[in-house]
């Protein structure tokens, strides 16, 4: 006797009308509201730490399987996913080598997402191509979460950003935050400038060479949501000492031309920056990591480098997504 396949209904992706829940895919910051964050992702990331550092493991997501699809390198996007996953019970399967996949036999994007579909409970993607995650969620029968798409967004990253945040300043609003380096590439500055719009009293400075500054677009939207960002090409001691958050980012050569990959990276973070900044209490510095020179390594001992309780918190954060979504099917 032959049984028919569940079939799981995904409704249609168009986020400009905010049609698409974050329950369904995660695809862009723009899908979520302070509500979102203040009464769901963030409390239920607080009982993902709370739960690992008591228990280690539980079985929420047993039976579950996460599909994680890379068409680019990854270290702590992909092992946190896969970490989170299991820790909820499920497991995961890892596609990190996608040049030995079916594609680089020429199978469609869309044929590859409805296969995974078909093993799997949820696909994380990361894609060179900017909308590319979006038009997976098109076609794919099961949730879609983007982790990141070329120079586009990292919206799990900037998720993992403000909860940092907020943890470790107890609150966003009224804050001052500067964000230094490749703001042109930067996907995770593009998503986290995008968040901040949802609190009150917010200041951003961007800083960057000409060549690296925050994309044209990218400013009107944010002026668009009440927020005028002060764009310098100097990271001064002044802005240090003003700045709550100093969330520091790592030329981007890859997606760059040649002629772009010649520039060097003006701004580095050494311990004589940091006796400019805020005490400890009042500030943070943040790197979404890899880090490639930015920070000195004379500044991690400083109780004000967040970077690696940054990154771990994106665990709690990509549990707490998972959780929501596999849980709400």
């Amino acid at each position: 006797m032959l049984v028919a396949v569940k079939k799981r209904f995904t409704p249609k992706v168009n986020l400009k009308n905010g049609e698409t829940q974050w329950r369904n895919h995660v695809i862009s910051v723009r899908q979520f509201t302070r509500e979102d964050l203040d009464e769901v992702l963030f409390p239920a990331s607080e009982k993902m730490l709370t739960m690992v550092q008591e228990v280690g493991k539980v079985g929420f997501l047993s039976g579950k399987v996460l599909a994680c699809l890379f068409f680019e390198p990854s270290t702590r996007t992909m092992s946190s996913f896969f970490t989170a996953i299991e820790r909820l019970g499920g497991s995961a399967i890892a596609i990190n080598n996608v040049q030995f996949s079916s594609v680089s036999k020429g199978e469609s994007l869309r044929d590859t997402i409805r296969t995974l579909g078909g093993y799997t409970d949820a696909i994380v993607m990361r894609h060179p191509e900017e909308g590319s995650v979006a038009k997976a969620a098109e076609c794919s029968p099961v949730p879609i979460i983007n982790a990141g798409d070329g120079k586009g967004e990292h919206p799990t990253q900037a998720l993992l950003d403000l909860f940092t945040i907020q943890r470790e300043l107890s609150s966003i609003d009224g804050l001052t935050v500067t964000m230094v380096g490749d703001l042109a590439h930067g996907r995770t500055v593009h998503s986290l400038a995008r968040l901040l719009t949802l609190y009150e009293d917010v200041k951003i400075n961007f800083v960057s060479p000409a060549s690296l500054r925050m994309p044209a677009e990218k400013l009107a939207e944010l002026r668009g949501q009440g927020v005028v960002p002060r764009e310098l090409d100097r990271l001064d001691n002044d802005v240090v000492a003003e700045s709550d958050v100093l969330y520091i980012t790592r030329v981007q050569r890859e997606r760059m031309t040649e002629e772009e990959k010649r520039i060097d990276n003006p701004f580095i973070v050494t311990a004589e920056t940091m006796a400019h900044a805020k005490p400890k209490g009042k500030m943070i510095l943040m790197h979404p990591l890899p880090r490639v020179g930015e920070i000195s390594n004379e500044v991690d001992p400083d109780p004000r480098a967040a970077y690696f309780r940054q990154s771990e918190y994106g665990m709690y954060v990509r549990m707490g997504i998972l959780k929501e979504i596999l849980r709400s099917e």
